[in-house]
């Protein structure tokens, strides 16, 4: 049987350390995925316990030398984790910058430009630069030695190797110079040093290192947001008395208060009161919804005007609220297809970037400047020192994390980040009808009365219909209701099935049945209301005849309504190049009707739930990319033959396991914005990797021939990781 468990995972810098940890634990019998992200430093892992257990695997992990553990925190836990180790970071920064100030005013010996400055003696003594940048190389910078040896252990390289040979070549190559040059110290002039450089390098990483990592935590803003949203207690109603409960001790069937202003602690259906709720946590609409006696409410939403007293239904685990968090996380945690490239290449960057940097050093050695060795090694140092794969590995998941998490406050729910990808590149949409384009519930659209009057006709109609649980019987009464009538209580209740019920009310014999009734037992119809039903049929609308005393009375139609966002999302996805199918199994009137409303040229009448998993399926091997929308109930066979398949949910129907997608709010508007978002993510994910790629293409040339410095080297490198982050966080910014 798989399991699947998520870790947290220490001690990864850069996207050669994730791919390492991914290909050692792939190797582990068993182990059927691994995906591991260098932005939230988690990773989630399935495997058969049959074959492997958690022990093995987290033991595997540590052997490469990283930490991990089963990821049991709750997130405000990770996030102080997180905070104290970027306060020491901060700190090391610090203190690295406070012993690099002697060294950075001693180089402006160096330019002419900069002879006006007068430099203390001291700081420009070897024996002193030496002294003060031993702390920086070896206690300060010990983390990039430790990381080094334990990716050169299990045989690879990570960018803390290139950082190590960068920074260890100025200072040893510095350190020789200095101890070979005792005697003539008084004429340090001439010696050529790097020790600041080495400072620097190692400066400016951690300064790079501590930006990132600030800048990291706002991208996981969205999934906070939600985390802020959950109630840790709840005001429980036991025998007229009200306590403060956890949340978690809460079950189904407890009886909870919601007071004016407050939250709503865990999901339930109001029992007493009225109120209008905020859910624009899970819809993304921000216009408050009416709550009366019936009523669903979710946890998180806020509750704006009047006290509720609340059934539970839900666990804390299990509520709409607790589902959408797990969705996210597990969106933020997996991979975009787009990623595998960059492993691809992280995996053989850091040698390739340590042979570039050999044959800089032999080309200024022996061609370039012969003999010249402090020429050959500054050079080399600036090329293993700019050519850093941190921005290649954070340009994809930096990009899913802020892309899922805008995607969730606006009620879209990507259930794994390479959906954000596969969307994006769709070009065929296929849309149910029922709950889909329509609302999915039957009302009244039209009514004929012969005679009699409209008062009469409309409770006699809603008194037979009353206790049927048809949804044709329920528009009926609902229109009742909505008209102010009150039904009598019909008797001689007889349901005649395919056709329609018969009853007696107030001493008059009724019969409401569709045409099909009166047809076969040769009923007599009027002309007019004949001439009405036909009209009515062609329109695709269900026509019920209502009989008062062997007479018809009248005629009602009842019919399934588009949503009033339809029409708008389908021009939307037309006008994104989509080609737009409708599949239905309703009759070819209906579905004309609904496909003539919304502007669909493609449509499918009488198709069955199997039928339409195979036309995807043949769609498909016409080389399209579909787009499967769906209510997640009898289209699930669609949904998941799929390339993506899109459940439309409502509140706690969330979800959906057929859906790759999920739309909160059952509005098609929602799946534009969806394949938007993924384009924007899509195309913030492109930016990452161009700057990633041309960073390396145009610095590595500028480093090897001498038009960078390697201290400047370092400033840049620093600050290419930070760059890829801060375009990421624009999505967050970004207007559907």
């Amino acid at each position: 049987m798989n399991e699947t468990n998520h870790l947290e995972i220490k001690g990864m810098h850069c996207a050669a350390c994730a791919a390492r940890i991914e290909k050692a634990v792939s190797k582990i019998e068993g182990v059927q995925e691994i995906h591991v992200n260098l932005a939230t430093e988690k990773g989630r892992v399935t495997y058969s316990n049959k074959l492997t257990n958690m022990n093995e695997i987290i033991n595997k992990i540590k052997k490469i030398g990283f930490d991990a553990e089963i990821d049991r925190k709750s997130n405000r836990q990770s996030e102080i984790e997180k905070m104290r180790d970027i306060t020491i970071l901060k700190w090391k920064f610090l203190l690295s910058v406070l012993l690099t100030i002697p060294l950075a005013w001693a180089m402006v010996t160096h330019f002419k430009w900069a002879s006006f400055i007068k430099v203390p003696d001291l700081f420009i003594n070897p024996l002193f630069q030496f002294a003060i940048t031993i702390p920086i190389q070896f206690i300060i910078g010990f983390q990039f030695y430790e990381r080094a040896w334990k990716s050169l252990k299990s045989g690879s390289a990570n960018m803390d190797v290139l950082v190590v040979l960068s920074t260890s070549a100025a200072f040893f190559y510095s350190h020789y110079v200095t101890f070979t040059n005792i005697n003539t110290l008084g004429s340090t002039h001439s010696i050529e040093l790097f020790y600041e450089t080495s400072a620097f390098i190692i400066t400016f990483i951690l300064l790079g290192k501590f930006l990132e990592a600030r800048t990291k935590m706002r991208t996981t803003e969205a999934i906070k947001k939600l985390y802020q949203l959950q109630t840790r207690t709840a005001r429980l109603y036991v025998n007229g008395m009200e306590y403060q409960s956890p949340v978690d001790k809460i079950v189904p069937g407890d009886v909870v208060i919601i007071k004016s202003g407050e939250k709503i602690s865990i999901d339930g259906q109001v029992i007493e009161g009225y109120s209008m709720i905020n859910e624009s946590l899970l819809t993304g609409e921000s216009i408050p919804v009416e709550k009366g006696i019936g009523a669903d409410v979710y946890a998180g939403t806020m509750n704006q005007n009047g006290t509720l007293k609340i059934s539970v239904t839900k666990r804390e685990s299990e509520t709409a609220l607790a589902q959408i968090i797990r969705i996210v996380e597990e969106a933020q945690s997996s991979k975009a297809p787009i990623q595998h490239i960059a492993d691809k290449i992280t995996g053989v960057f850091v040698p390739l970037i340590i042979l570039i940097s050999l044959v800089t050093f032999f080309l200024w050695y022996l061609v370039i400047e012969p003999g010249v060795v402090s020429e050959a090694i500054e050079k080399m140092i600036a090329v293993l020192i700019i050519a850093c794969p941190c921005a290649l590995g954070l340009a994809t998941p930096t990009s899913v994390m802020v892309g899922s998490g805008r995607a969730a406050q606006a009620g879209i729910l990507f259930k794994e980040g390479k959906y954000l990808e596969v969307l994006g590149k769709s070009n065929t949409i296929v849309l149910d009808k029922t709950g889909t384009i329509t609302k999915g519930e039957p009302v009244v659209t039209d009514a004929y009365i012969d005679h009699g009057s409209v008062r009469e006709f409309w409770e006699i109609a809603g008194a037979v219909e009353g206790d049927s649980g048809h949804p044709i019987a329920k528009a009926i009464v609902k229109e009742t209701k909505k008209r102010g009538l009150t039904n009598p209580i019909p008797s001689q209740v007889l349901s005649i099935p395919g056709y329609g019920i018969k009853a007696t009310v107030n001493g008059k014999k009724v019969l409401i049945s569709n045409p099909g009734y009166f047809n076969k037992n040769k009923l007599y119809i009027p002309h007019r209301a004949d001439r009405e039903i036909k009209r009515l049929e062609q329109e695709g609308k269900t026509v019920m005849i209502v009989a008062i005393n062997n007479l018809v009375a009248g005629v009602i139609a009842v019919a399934d309504e588009v949503k009033p966002s339809s029409k708008s999302a389908i021009t939307g996805l037309k006008e994104m190049g989509m080609v737009v199918i409708m599949l239905t199994g309703d009759n070819k009137e209906a579905a004309m009707d609904i496909a003539e409303k919304t502007g669909i040229e493609n449509v499918q009448p009488h198709v069955t739930p199997k039928s339409k998993a195979e036309i995807i399926k043949r769609l498909q091997n016409e080389g399209k990319n579909v787009v499967m929308v769906g209510d997640g109930i009898n289209d699930a066979p669609a949904l998941t033959v799929a390339d993506i398949g899109i459940a439309m949910g409502t509140g706690s129907d969330i979800a959906i396991e057929a859906g790759d997608i999920t739309v909160i709010k059952g509005d098609l508007s929602k799946v534009v914005e969806a394949i938007r978002i993924s384009k924007a993510t899509m195309t913030n994910i492109r930016q990452n990797f161009v700057w990633a790629f041309l960073y390396n293409i145009i610095s590595i040339p500028f480093a090897m021939f001498g038009l960078l410095a390697p201290w400047l080297a370092g400033a840049v490198m620093a600050f290419s990781s930070v760059s890829v982050v801060l375009n990421s966080l624009r999505l967050q910014k970004y207007k559907i």
